[in-house]
């Protein structure tokens, strides 16, 4: 488990998730020509945006997300 500060919407906060979520993380942010905070900080606008969602906490939004992205990439529609 690895915690990280990173910047949203203009403030920081630390979200703790393990290496194999940050790589994921950082390659899904590079193959989207974003960087790791701008992707963190698209996560959490559709996390707090959605009804469902906004009672999730970042680093289990984060591993949601990632895991959607790897069965998107395995599965692709």
């Amino acid at each position: 488990m690895r915690k990280r500060s990173i910047t949203i919407h203009g403030h920081q906060t630390s979200v703790s998730l393990e290496d194999e979520f940050w790589q994921e993380l950082s390659e899904i942010a590079e193959a989207r020509n974003l960087s790791l905070n701008a992707l963190v900080t698209e996560v959490d606008k559709v996390r707090t945006s959605s009804p469902r969602g906004g009672g999730a906490n970042l680093s289990s939004t984060l591993r949601v997300y990632v895991l959607n992205e790897v069965r998107r990439k395995i599965s692709p529609t």
